[in-house]
């Protein structure tokens, strides 16, 4: 079982000089480094899924491709394994053929937008001759002559975005200063160039030594190397920056928001919050006259994250100023609408307000495009209808008009506002929650609290999405529930 390693010693032993082996064992070694970097390079790719950088991809399969070609270029190698002369040729001339393009896509994550539009048109033509290169063997086609066509290709290419950015940096008054990761790019594409004229030079015999080519190149990938993991640390870093401020203003936005609901006798309030991402542009507020009369609005700002989330900040302040219109729906919105305009651009607002009098049990009710409200009523029989008295969304119009309609209030009603998240939610087959799941859900739980009532909906949404089915909330959710009680009844 022994006898193969000392066997193959001796034809090693036989084939090469000390020094030649010396030489080969260094080929090996950077090989295997390189091999190793590109390993670890695409496994960081893969594994830091928040910040995947592609340069670290792109320079990972470029120093995998050299680190195979140098060893497969290794008699050492050839040695060790019963395979023919023209394999060998074959798998270096594969990797020829394709080491250019992710060099290149790496060029192209630095690049400029003038010049990634030159190096599209560069990469194409790279990717049709890489598979063109690939299968000519196949039907006949020598490699000694598909060769030159290669070297006139990295010429011609190295020539090009040479001279490209050359002119557009002359062009450019007053030149922009080099990045850091461009800086060393170049530094260490220059020590590849001098090895490259030094290996020239030794083919030529005009300097003595020998073929180090390999280890300038070694150096230019340490450098892409280098560019690669600085992008990806300083992502990293962009990444904690911004993750600080969302959680800033994560907490900015939820001190926006009520802290507790008005606390009234007669009248039970649950509010239910569930922002799809940090921040959101989903808002509630209240505006409580005194212990019998209460005002409740419901808004949705379109899009998310942060710029939804602003607006709502102001369309907190905006409903604060309507104090004194609290009573009159249709006025308060009108009101919001006009503080709105002109305050932003390609947002709009969608709301609803309600305001509940206890002493005359009335509620009126005005919308601004929001969904419509839903009420729920025990007496005589349970049943749920939608009331839809809308108007213009805010902050478009500063001359839009609303109307507002009164619903008499009886003990046991239920009111349900809430945000289109809560009926747009989709599960695994891409199939909507919906109004009538909605409706009847309010119907079937007329008897749970109010409370009881907003958490078991979430739960039903939950279920509805379900844990397994890989979909994530595509929007916020926000849902306050109304309980009209038994002591609403005048002279109580």
């Amino acid at each position: 079982m022994l006898q193969p390693v000392p066997l193959l010693a001796q034809a090693v032993t036989a084939t090469f000089t000390r020094s030649q082996l010396r030489w080969e064992l260094l080929h090996l070694a950077i090989g295997v480094v390189l091999l190793v970097s590109g390993c670890l390079a695409i496994a960081l790719f893969f594994f830091r899924r928040k910040t995947r950088e592609l340069t670290l991809l792109y320079f990972g399969l470029f120093s995998l491709l050299y680190g195979a070609r140098l060893l497969v270029l290794q008699g050492v190698i050839h040695s060790a394994f019963a395979l023919s002369p023209g394999f060998w040729g074959y798998v270096d001339w594969f990797i020829t053929c394709t080491i250019n393009l992710p060099f290149n896509l790496f060029l192209y994550q630095l690049a400029g937008e003038l010049l990634r539009k030159l190096l599209r048109v560069l990469l194409t033509i790279q990717a049709v001759f890489a598979v063109l290169g690939i299968f000519a063997p196949f039907v006949g086609v020598k490699l000694t002559k598909l060769q030159p066509a290669n070297n006139i290709l990295v010429l011609a290419t190295l020539l090009t975005t040479g001279l490209f950015i050359l002119l557009t940096r002359r062009r450019a008054a007053p030149a922009k200063p080099l990045s850091r990761e461009i800086r060393v790019f170049i530094a260490g594409f220059f020590i590849w160039i001098l090895f490259v004229l030094h290996a020239n030079l030794f083919s030529l015999r005009i300097l003595p030594g020998l073929d180090v080519e390999f280890l300038g190149f070694f150096v230019f990938v340490g450098c892409l190397g280098y560019v690669a993991a600085y992008r990806t640390f300083a992502n990293e870093e962009r990444l904690l920056a911004l993750n600080t401020e969302l959680e800033i203003a994560r907490q900015i936005q939820a001190c926006t928001l009520p802290q507790s609901v008005p606390a009234l006798a007669g009248l039970e309030i649950a509010a239910r919050y569930v922002p799809m991402s940090a921040v959101a542009g989903d808002f509630y507020d209240f505006l409580a006259l005194d212990d019998k009369r209460v005002g409740v609005l419901i808004a949705d700002v379109t899009g998310h994250g942060v710029p939804a989330a602003l607006i709502a900040s102001m369309l907190k302040v905006a409903f604060a100023e309507q104090f004194y219109n609290a009573e009159d729906p249709a006025r308060l919105l009108a009101g919001v609408n006009r503080s709105l305009c002109g305050k932003f651009e390609e947002h709009f607002v969608t709301a609803a307000y309600v305001f509940v009098d206890l002493e005359k049990n009335v509620m009126r009710y005005a919308g601004a495009g929001h969904p419509p409200l839903m009420l729920a009523s025990r007496a005589p029989s349970s049943t749920v209808r939608q009331v839809e008295q809308n108007g213009l969304m805010l902050g478009l119009f500063p001359d839009a008009a609303y109307s507002a309609t009164e619903i008499p209030l009886r003990p046991g009603d239920r009111c349900l506002l809430y945000t289109d998240g809560a009926f747009e939610a989709m599960n695994s087959a891409h199939e909507e929650f919906g109004k009538a799941r909605l409706e009847q859900f309010l119907a079937k739980h007329a008897a749970l609290p109010a409370d009881r009532f907003a958490t078991a909906f979430l739960d039903e949404i939950s279920r509805w999405v379900g844990p397994s089915s890989g979909q994530r909330q595509d929007d916020d959710i926000t849902l306050l529930v109304l309980d009209f009680q038994h002591s609403l009844q005048a002279g109580e």
